[in-house]
């Protein structure tokens, strides 16, 4: 529904945090991994290239990991 979207990030200015573009990768890469993808897809590359700066749960990160490197 559209009140959903209007919802999740209700405390963070996107419109000013765009304006720093890894900044805004880096929080939208945690958002969409610690509170749910809402139908995008994350994308693998740069999942890979800010995976050392993201702040995410180590459980997620562990599991990601397995996604990421192959099983």
């Amino acid at each position: 529904m559209w009140y959903n979207k209007l919802m999740y990030n209700w405390s963070v200015d996107t419109k000013e945090l765009e304006k720093n573009r890894e900044k805004f990768t880096l929080w939208k890469l945690e958002q969409l991994i610690n509170f749910g993808l809402n139908g995008e897809k994350i994308n693998e590359e740069e999942l890979r290239k800010y995976w050392k700066a993201l702040k995410i749960d180590p459980d997620r990160r562990r599991f990601l990991k397995l996604l990421i490197d192959g099983i």
